[in-house]
This record gives C-alpha cells, structure tokens and sequence, in this order.
C-alpha cells in the first residue's frame, strides 16, 4: 500500500491529475471513474494542466452509478460530461457509460457484458488497467454499503447496491471486479472521513466492516491519494 500525503485539496489534486496524465490519459487504457464530488476537483486539473490539442486515448468506463437518466444531476455520468469530457478532446466510442435509466439488475447484467467484451480478461474476471475510488464517510467505496457488505462481497463482476439513506438503487463494480483491476487509487480529501480512513490504514478496531477496506488489489498496487485533513489522524 502506497500512502501519498499533500498539504490541501488542491495540491492533491494536482499530484494525481499529473500522474494519471502521465501514465493513463495518453495512452490506450481502460480506466474506471467514481463520481461525487471529490472527482470535480480532480477533473479542474486536469483541464488546466492539458489543452484543446491534448487527446484522451484512454477508455472511460465508470466505477458506479445512480439509478437515474443521465441529465439528472445525480448522474456520476452527467457529471463527468458536464465538467470533463465534454471539455476533452476524447472518442465518443471510448466511453463506456453504465445506463443508470434502464432497470438495476438489468444493467448490472448488460455491464457485465461489456466488461467481458471490452477488457482483457485475468483470471476469469475483466481486468481494468486502472480503477480509481472515492469513500464515504461510512466506509463504503463505488456503491458497495457496509449493510450489503456480506450479499454482495462475493458477486462478480457487476452488482446491484442500494443506499441506506435514500434506498436508492445503483449499479457498481464488484469488490472482486476492482481487485482485479491492474491498479487501484483510493482519492479521498476533507475532515469527514479521516476518522474511517485512518481505521481502514492503521486495521484498527472492526475495521472490516467497512467496504473500502477490502480493497486489496490481487497484484496488490493500491495508492491512497489524501491531503492533510482526510489523513489527520493516521498520521497522529
């Protein structure tokens, strides 16, 4: 596990819209996206340190999304267009969205589908080149909830997960199809969640019962992208 510590938001950010430029952006990978909020700052880099000449080779495929039409503003996939691609310089035929208007399950399914034609496939299970997460204040990571933990931990490699709160229904990545993923980046900012992120690191307490700390990665090169405040008490 690889920590890497900035002083703010912003420079976090910037350390990894560099990186990814570097090692993704320009080059034909397949690279899955989280949405939230955490990723807009992240994709505001991105455009300032590129141009209009800059071309994204990568394919763009999404970690999870809200059960809703793609202009609702709930949409991980609208969001990303609205304050990414729709900026870029990028193929419309890679990008791979998940359609979170049609029915959950039969998403998940059809997903699945496109996992398994798009992506090489590594020990029975797509094998993306990159995924990268975000976390909630409650452990979950893509829409893998702590209460499903247990349903879904073993399902591959699309699932149905459904937010505590709102019951809202979203299709996600399994665990098992993002420990397959040849990297994994967890990018996490803000005071909220430095409590879950140093018990997820430090393995303390019960800590398991939170999803994001079974991110382990099967080739094991899993990154936490964090500034001062998510990380405060880890490095207390």
């Amino acid at each position: 596990m690889n920590v890497n510590i900035f002083k703010d938001y912003t420079e976090c950010n910037t350390k990894l819209a560099e990186y990814l430029i570097k090692e993704y952006l320009c080059q034909s990978k397949n690279i899955a996206i989280s949405g939230g909020s955490t990723p807009i700052g992240l994709f505001n880099e991105i455009l300032k340190l590129t141009n209009k000449n800059f071309e994204v080779k990568s394919r763009i495929f999404w970690v999870d999304e809200r059960c809703v039409e793609p202009t609702s503003e709930e949409s991980n996939y609208g969001s990303a267009h609205k304050n990414f691609l729709s900026k870029m310089n990028i193929p419309k035929e890679n990008i791979f969205r998940i359609k979170g208007e049609n029915k959950p399950q039969n998403e998940a399914e059809s997903y699945s589908k496109i996992l398994n034609e798009e992506v090489d496939i590594v020990g029975g299970i797509p094998s993306l080149d990159l995924c990268l997460l975000g976390i909630g204040g409650d452990g979950h990571t893509a829409s893998i909830f702590p209460h499903e933990l247990d349903k879904l931990i073993k399902i591959n490699p699309c699932v149905v997960g459904t937010n505590p709160d709102s019951g809202q229904k979203r299709v996600s990545l399994s665990l098992n199809q993002i420990n397959n993923s040849k990297e994994v980046i967890i990018h996490a900012c803000g005071s909220g969640k430095k409590e879950i992120i140093d018990e997820i690191i430090s393995k303390k307490d019960n800590y398991l019962k939170y999803p994001a700390s079974h991110i382990k990665p099967s080739i094991k090169n899993l990154s936490w992208y964090l500034d001062f405040d998510s990380a405060e008490n880890f490095m207390n």
